[in-house]
């Protein structure tokens, strides 16, 4: 019940908010322009404080900047051949193709083998 009537007074505030913002339109126009321009003007100036004040000087995240480490990486491994041969000038066109570099295939050097017990495997149905 006490729930109905704040959302009643609620639509009520609204719509008094709503009837005084036509009425000031259409009685007094210049003035309405300028008190919304001086608010809009004083919202983005709130914004732009609390954005460089607070918001902009947080580093990032160690785990974004592994992430963008990576996304550089693959965009170098995986670079089209089709899009850098564009970006050479006319001369370059005419020279002789150069071979594609083989791939070296690199093993990755955190990573390691540990041997094993192999032969000595429990039998789990005696268990």
């Amino acid at each position: 019940m006490a729930r109905k009537k704040v959302s009643l007074l609620i639509y009520i505030i609204i719509g008094l908010a709503l009837v005084g913002l036509v009425t000031q339109l259409f009685t007094n126009t210049a003035n309405f322009i300028t008190n919304l321009f001086v608010m809009i003007g004083i919202g983005v100036a709130i914004f732009a404080v609390i954005y460089f004040v607070f918001l902009r000087n947080r580093a990032p995240s160690n785990d974004m900047t592994k992430y963008k480490k990576a996304v550089k990486q693959s965009k170098a491994k995986y670079k089209n051949p089709k899009a850098t041969s564009q970006s050479y000038n006319a001369a370059a066109k005419k020279s002789k193709p150069v071979p594609p570099k083989k791939k070296v295939s690199k093993r990755a050097s955190h990573l390691r083998v540990i041997d094993g017990n192999k032969t000595k495997r429990k039998d789990r149905a005696s268990l």
